[in-house]
């Protein structure tokens, strides 16, 4: 999804975009094909970086302010899950770390880097912060994940309220909490019901009409927020029979193989 969101950067001609993958053939490729597609119009730049490595947020972050300058829009899209097992019964805490690292901490370390050029630029500018539904609610098989991206939301939506408080009211950020998507990242998993799982193309133009809008909050699809009403409002138990169990949202990981 990072690459759909760097071809409508390209599309609504941004004058630089700047692609982190650690894959380095596959970034390679991508900005070859983006730079093509951009003719020239939009610079394509692209930095081989395992976000996961937090010293080297602080290094490749560098290298692109030199390169462009700092980024008007930021969108943190990284993200890793591991499953289908109970928290229990993982290998070892090596993909607690990882998980937490790439999901929680590397968003915080990366929009660190570039804020305070967005702030003292005093162009509207914007992040993004790819957080999910499982940081909504609790579910099974999925425990980390689901606490890597409850961090995320609570991280984002209180930069969010710093940024206005401070009166940074040019620089927006926008939570993004979408059920499955079907990248690949959830190849096995099942959407709930009322909560299918979402094609990318759909995400990046919901997400990117958002950012653009300067909305705080992002919900894919609407029964996102439907399940967060009932969390309020229903006891536990009953949230776990009618929506955890009767939704299917607690089941929805048993057959998660991911991309192998």
């Amino acid at each position: 999804m990072g690459r759909m969101y760097a071809a409508r950067a390209i599309a609504e001609r941004a004058a630089s975009v700047t692609l982190w993958d650690r894959d380095s053939a596959a970034l390679a490729q991508t900005a070859r094909e983006l730079g093509a597609v951009a003719r020239g119009r939009t610079q394509v730049r692209s930095y081989v970086v395992d976000v996961g490595d937090l010293g080297a947020i602080a290094k490749t972050a560098h290298q692109v302010r030199r390169a462009a300058g700092t980024p008007d829009v930021l969108v943190n899209n990284a993200g890793i899950v591991r499953g289908n097992r109970y928290f229990w019964e993982a290998d070892s805490g090596d993909d607690t770390r990882a998980t937490m690292r790439v999901n929680a901490l590397a968003p915080m370390y990366i929009a660190r880097e570039f804020l305070p050029g967005m702030i003292a630029s005093h162009r509207p500018a914007r992040i993004v912060n790819i957080a999910s539904a499982a940081g909504t609610l609790a579910n099974p098989r999925m425990a980390v994940y689901a606490a890597s991206k409850a961090a995320v939301i609570g991280w984002s939506d209180s930069l969010r309220i710093e940024l206005e408080q401070a009166g940074h009211d040019h620089v927006r950020v926008t939570t993004v909490t979408p059920s499955y998507v079907s990248t690949g990242m959830f190849a096995g998993a099942r959407g709930p019901l009322l909560a299918p799982v979402l094609a990318p193309d759909v995400v990046v133009d919901r997400v990117w009409k958002g950012m653009i809008a300067g909305r705080p909050l992002v919900q894919l699809p609407w029964s996102v927020g439907l399940s967060r009403v009932l969390r309020a409002v229903l006891p536990v138990r009953v949230f776990d029979r009618v929506v955890g169990d009767g939704f299917g949202v607690y089941s929805s990981m048993e057959r998660f193989t991911g991309r192998g």
